[in-house]
């Protein structure tokens, strides 16, 4: 890998990189205890499991830990892959670590055929319809065909439905964690974080007929280390046929705006919203992809909404993923 000259500034907006920063590497480690949980009950521990693609590479995967036994799967809707763990009834301790090194690249798809390409939607049908909490009719349905009245192909529409989605969200601070993306609620009180922003988009496209899926992930440390613990991520994506999958983040738009105290009509958010059409920095790793996941092998649990998180059951029973402090896991970023 390419070291890094140096670590962009602290005032710099997480995902707006200077030209030169066009990669980012380093050791990504996850520790998990659930010792203090319920002692005298299976444990079962699920983490999303971060894998090579064309924006990363994942290498020197380590996973050590006093665990009965620990595979990895892939769930199979989404293909997401899961590293898994167990521990038995009479285990006094229980601890995992999980660490990898990465290399993740800053993306831009811009490069957009003239003329769009012949389809079939039956192709993509995942990505088209609705999930749990991202509906596809009613009240969505009658927004995306707003949104996109008069927009002919499926770059038209996405782009439309992306210039509405970060001039009518607004990020708010006290969303608990990345937010449940419940659309429906969403469209009435339109605030929220990162989940609920991409997913306002993704239920938007996918009404209007473009495939889009939500990407979750974690954001990487600017700094030599970090605790990157409560740092997780989501931005979307839309398919375009004929040229392939197109990141866009809206959330992080909306992020910049909030912390930046920007207005719509200021440059700054004219040169965000430019950026993040088409364009993610090179700060996050790809973890997963998915809605209503059924893991492997199964929770007892209800499908997840979301699997951005560490998951973990002890007796059957749920642990809150997004309370890192009583679940006890820790997530640490250190370049390499």
């Amino acid at each position: 890998m390419k070291k890094l000259l140096l670590l962009v500034v602290v005032s710099c907006l997480v995902g707006a990189a200077p030209a030169w920063a066009k990669s980012r590497g380093g050791v990504v480690t996850v520790e998990v205890d659930l010792s203090a949980q319920e002692a005298g009950k299976e444990a079962r521990l699920w983490l999303p499991y971060a894998v090579s693609d064309g924006e990363q590479q994942v290498s020197n995967v380590k996973v050590s830990g006093d665990y009965a036994a620990s595979a990895v799967y892939t769930d199979r809707a989404n293909g997401t892959p899961i590293l898994y763990a167990q521990w038995d009834k009479g285990a006094a301790s229980r601890k995992l670590v999980y660490s990898f090194v990465v290399e993740r690249e800053e993306e831009v798809r811009r490069s957009f055929p003239a003329v769009e390409a012949s389809w079939s939607p039956a192709d993509y049908s995942r990505y088209l319809s609705a999930t749990s909490l991202g509906p596809t009719d009613g009240e969505v349905k009658k927004l995306a065909d707003t949104i996109t009245r008069g927009k002919k192909t499926v770059l038209e529409k996405a782009k439309a439905i992306y210039d509405w989605t970060c001039e009518n969200t607004y990020r708010d601070p006290e969303t608990h964690g990345c937010g449940k993306g419940d659309v429906c609620a969403l469209l009435k009180k339109p605030g929220g974080k990162c989940t609920d922003i991409s997913s306002v988009f993704v239920a938007l496209a996918r009404a209007a007929g473009v495939p889009s899926r939500e990407i979750f992930g974690i954001r990487l440390g600017k700094k030599a280390g970090e605790d990157v613990t409560g740092w997780q991520h989501c931005w979307a994506e839309f398919y375009l046929p004929g040229y392939g999958w197109v990141p866009v983040d809206p959330a992080d738009v909306r992020k910049a705006m909030l912390l930046e105290k920007l207005k719509q009509e200021d440059a700054r958010t004219k040169e965000l919203r430019e950026y993040f059409w088409g364009g993610i920095d090179q700060y996050r790793v790809k973890l997963s992809v998915g809605r209503d996941l059924v893991l492997d092998p199964p929770q007892a649990g209800a499908p997840l909404n979301t699997f951005g998180y560490p998951y973990a059951e002890v007796g059957g029973k749920a642990i809150d993923s997004l309370e890192p402090k009583t679940f006890n896991y820790r997530i640490t970023y250190r370049e390499k």
